[in-house]
């Protein structure tokens, strides 16, 4: 899609050059260079200089903080995510995270390679080997190996919560090796080619067990099903549900109900489950379930909340730590000890400024969280 394809999808056109999505931004409070604003402009402008070649369509976070305040409702995200695939069309790339490596995992898995990520889940708890629902896991399996040694972080706590809790509630999982990525990443680092293909897999998979539907604990794993897998297979056939939707409704029924805790949390709102998906009280309800519990918001919460710094594992810079850092001290304001979150990605962001920062604070999954004091 070419430069004006993508103006006019995107209504980019209709930009009132107001600059909230400039003050709204995470990126610009603390890189005052970086302006969504600006870099429509530039292709409205049709300037000389060639917006494919701007490092800063890079720097988005795709949080959609702006297009959520914008008064002509451009989607700004969707516009750099288009843009990044018409430079990678021209051979352009941004610089990716880790050196590449979970970009390289995601590419290997539109292979036919074998994988074994499924014997954490036969330590942990019950699974079925087809049946109506399948638990989309991730690639927290992949994230584990990089981090559980070098930053003492267990991954894998997450989805081994969601599994306990999915048995508790009589749900025998599918759960399956031959999962993939579910593309997340390459398509907002402008692969589309090989998000079709990780999508297709996953699809064809789920559908071969006799899954009717699929859970997802992930935030982007949910958001990418629901909202960009159709965009290139059409109607998926099979239900998308998030995790949060179904355990609160067995809360609320006092099918579940948690033991007694203690400490004082807040939660850090993903952007792809709050602002982008709208799953945003079923957290705060399932935490503040907890008997014992202090419950303390962040100044900005909810569909304010703040990004957590680096998306789809792409540029990870000293802004980024700046966001994080930031962040973490929102957090601290409120007294609490702990920040729970209900992204992997979010957690592992946070964690990795909290090493730098000299201070108390605990980042907790918010499934290992509700599985550790779950009432049995």
């Amino acid at each position: 899609m070419n430069l004006p394809e993508i103006v006019d999808q995107t209504r980019a056109y209709y930009c009132l050059d107001c600059g909230i999505c400039t003050g709204s931004c995470p990126v610009s409070r603390v890189t005052p260079e970086f302006s969504p604003r600006l870099m429509v402009e530039k292709v409205l402008m049709d300037e000389e200089e060639n917006p494919l070649e701007d490092v800063n369509i890079w720097s988005c976070l795709s949080c959609g903080q702006c297009s959520s305040r914008c008064p002509s409702k451009i989607d700004y995200p969707e516009f750099v995510r288009m843009v990044r695939e018409e430079a990678v069309r021209q051979g352009k790339g941004g610089v990716p995270a880790h050196r590449g490596l979970f970009q390289t995992i995601m590419r290997l898995q539109t292979l036919d390679i074998k994988q074994s990520k499924t014997d954490w889940a036969r330590e942990a708890g019950r699974i079925s080997e087809s049946g109506d629902t399948y638990y989309f896991v991730g690639c927290s399996p992949f994230f584990d190996v990089e981090f559980q040694t070098d930053w003492n972080l267990d991954v894998m706590d997450g989805p081994r919560g969601v599994l306990k809790l999915l048995n508790t509630m009589g749900i025998e999982p599918v759960i399956h090796d031959d999962e993939r990525c579910c593309g997340h990443d390459l398509l907002w680092n402008g692969d589309k080619e090989n998000f079709a293909r990780l999508a297709e897999r996953n699809v064809k998979l789920i559908k071969s067990l006799g899954c009717k539907r699929v859970v997802f604990h992930c935030p982007e794993g949910y958001l990418t099903f629901k909202k960009y897998y159709p965009e290139v297979l059409g109607d998926l056939g099979i239900e998308i549900v998030h995790f949060y939707e179904l355990l609160a409704a067995e809360v609320k029924s006092g099918a579940i109900s948690f033991a007694p805790s203690d400490g004082v949390l807040t939660y850090h709102d993903p952007c792809r489950l709050g602002r982008q998906a709208g799953i945003i009280e079923q957290p705060r309800d399932l935490i503040q379930a907890i008997p014992g519990i202090e419950f303390k918001e962040m100044q900005h919460n909810r569909e304010n909340g703040i990004c957590c710094g680096t998306s789809a594992w792409m540029g990870c810079s000293s802004c980024s730590k700046a966001i994080q850092k930031n962040r973490l001290a929102e957090a601290v304001a409120t007294g609490a000890d702990t920040l729970v979150t209900a992204c992997p990605k979010c957690r592992l962001h946070l964690s990795c400024a909290l090493r730098d920062m000299d201070i108390e604070l605990k980042i907790r999954d918010i499934n290992d969280l509700l599985a550790q004091t779950l009432k049995i």
